[in-house]
């Protein structure tokens, strides 16, 4: 009945007859009405969750169209959808070029825009008014055997702030990257968004807006919704489905890491991830400086979850070279748009940051002022604020360290602390320079070419989920991400360091992501913590088996001759 409704006049062309399909974008078809269905149609057809929860007309459907521009994001991700293995095949074998646009900073500017060039849904959308009811929207994901979760409530986009189920971009983006970058099978994945609402004015008054027009719910209905979540999809793919969390608030990204790391295989990419890509580029930094971590002062831009999650791991990389873990956080400072964290300091000070509150270094009103009074040997711009490392901040680095560590990490492009150009030609050559968006190379007024090294969190969380759902380990993540920042930075060469990198060139990211695994699978075997038996005696090789491949499969039958047979009749 389901299939003779959806393929009469009306629906004429829809995919619906493919769900036996097994690719994920073939079997996710849904009929051309799409957004225009009704609750009621969506619940009985079972796409509920499959489309944002709005109900457009057909009216705001051909506004969208007729605004949509065909950028070349919206033509990649087209190709996406019609031929998966092609897609990737492009992606992998020109990573460094397609990146930026299929995640940042385009999918910044395609967040912003989600709604404006909205073609088909890529994920699930769980809305807070589908409470009691997600493991049925679950259920109505065409694929069961889904090893990956990356889930956003969309409050806080890169450095965009909140824009509600818009945020959807990111998961997806971010999906994609761990089958490019790590070799895990797209149909493994699940992008998620959120919707409880958003606080983002603009888009309660766009009409092509798709998520539901309300303020942000901070009620406890938002936390229950949240727990029910994580409970369906543990109940749905099995306790040691990976969940990522992405672009949630700083208030609830703390809490809720806090909440399910004990019970769920869970992880924050905004806390974990980007510290320990940053804290990769300080060990590569420290090879050009010569001077171990624990000599190194660090004084940071913004006091966020990206900041705390990075001196966080900072100190823990210092303690384990011997330093007490007081010593380690002395090491690190904070500024935030409320001025230099500081004991006493009245306002914007929360309990996440109280380990990093010291005694004020004396009259500090800008972060120049800060600059000079702590002569710290790196800066780390995290606040996602725009270009807030002056060129007089820069200058000042320059001449308190011979070899200054400059990270401008926020994101997307035009939120970075500083340019690349800026670094570079400001510190004659002389500082170590990262970002969170691509720079292109430098050339300097001596003809010198530095190449600007870019902390992607691609360099982590492809690698660790790989790592994860190879050792079926519920309790390891933080020793995978351990292992993550330690052999990314190993895997810089010294030519790429002289070269101005502090990562590797993009164009490796998969052989990092699996040597990744590759470690976190010996570490597990050498503690007895791996599930897998026999143990495999090429870890390598069995890493390598499980990645996926971009290959055309045959869709012809097994068929084979019977050569010297001859079928004609012989005279006996």
């Amino acid at each position: 009945w389901l299939q003779q409704t959806l393929m009469s006049d009306g629906y004429r062309g829809c995919c619906v007859s493919t769900f036996s399909v097994p690719t994920k974008m073939s079997c996710f078809c849904v009929p051309p009405q799409g957004m225009a269905f009704s609750l009621q149609e969506r619940q009985i057809l079972g796409i509920h969750g499959l489309l944002p929860p709005k109900v457009e007309t057909q009216e705001i459907q051909a506004l969208r169209f007729q605004k949509n521009l065909k950028k070349l994001y919206i033509y990649l991700m087209g190709i996406q959808e019609r031929n998966e293995k092609l897609f990737y095949r492009v992606l992998m074998e020109d990573i460094e070029e397609l990146m930026p646009i299929v995640y940042t900073p385009t999918v910044g500017l395609a967040c912003t825009q989600y709604g404006h060039i909205f073609r088909r849904p890529k994920g699930l959308f769980i809305s807070i008014l589908d409470r009691g009811h997600i493991r049925s929207i679950l259920d109505n994901w065409p694929d069961t055997n889904v090893a990956v979760v990356v889930v956003t409530d969309g409050e806080r986009i890169l450095g965009l702030g909140d824009l509600g189920v818009y945020g959807m971009g990111i998961p997806v983006g971010k999906l994609c990257l761990y089958t490019a970058c790590a070799g895990i099978r797209p149909e493994k994945c699940l992008p998620v968004v959120i919707d409880v609402g958003t606080d983002n004015e603009t888009l309660l008054k766009d009409p092509l807006y798709m998520g539901l027009y309300q303020k942000r719910d901070r009620s406890q209905a938002y936390d229950d919704l949240i727990d029910e979540f994580m409970e369906a999809v543990v109940d749905k793919y099995g306790q040691d489905t990976l969940i990522q969390f992405e672009d949630f608030g700083n208030h609830n990204a703390f809490r809720f890491l806090r909440k399910y790391r004990e019970k769920y295989c869970t992880f924050n990419d905004d806390i974990q991830g980007t510290a320990s890509v940053a804290l990769a580029g300080l060990l590569a930094a420290q090879r050009a400086v010569g001077k171990p971590i624990t000599e190194h002062r660090v004084l940071f831009l913004g006091a966020g979850e990206a900041a705390l999650g990075i001196a966080n791991l900072i100190v823990m990389a210092m303690m384990e070279t011997g330093m007490t873990q007081a010593e380690a956080r002395k090491k690190i400072w904070m500024y935030d748009k409320d001025g230099l964290l500081v004991k006493g300091r009245q306002q914007g000070t929360d309990s996440n940051q109280e380990a990093f509150t010291h005694e004020s270094p004396g009259d500090v009103q800008s972060f120049l002022d800060a600059v000079n009074a702590i002569k710290p040997t790196a800066i780390i711009g995290v606040a996602g604020a725009g270009r807030l490392f002056t060129h007089d901040v820069i200058k000042s680095m320059g001449t308190l360290n011979e070899r200054p560590i400059i990270f401008a990490l926020s994101n997307p492009t035009n939120k970075a602390e500083c340019t690349a150009e800026e670094a570079y030609t400001l510190t004659d050559g002389r500082c170590l320079f990262a970002s969170g968006s691509p720079f292109g190379p430098v050339t300097l007024s001596d003809g010198r070419v530095l190449t600007p090294g870019q902390g992607n969190n691609a360099y982590i969380f492809p690698g660790v989920g790989l790592a994860v759902i190879l050792s079926g380990k519920l309790f390891f993540i933080v020793n995978a991400i351990l292992r993550s920042f330690q052999t990314l930075a190993e895997q810089l060469t010294d030519k790429e360091l002289a070269e101005g990198r502090l990562y590797p060139p993009l164009s490796n990211i998969r052989e990092v992501s699996i040597q990744m695994a590759v470690k976190v699978v010996e570490y597990l075997y050498a503690k007895g913590m791996a599930f897998h038996y026999p143990e495999p005696v090429d870890k390598d090789a069995f890493v390598r088996a499980t990645v996926w491949k971009t290959d055309y499969e045959s869709f012809l039958p097994d068929t084979y001759d019977w050569p010297g047979v001859n079928f004609s009749p012989k005279s006996i």
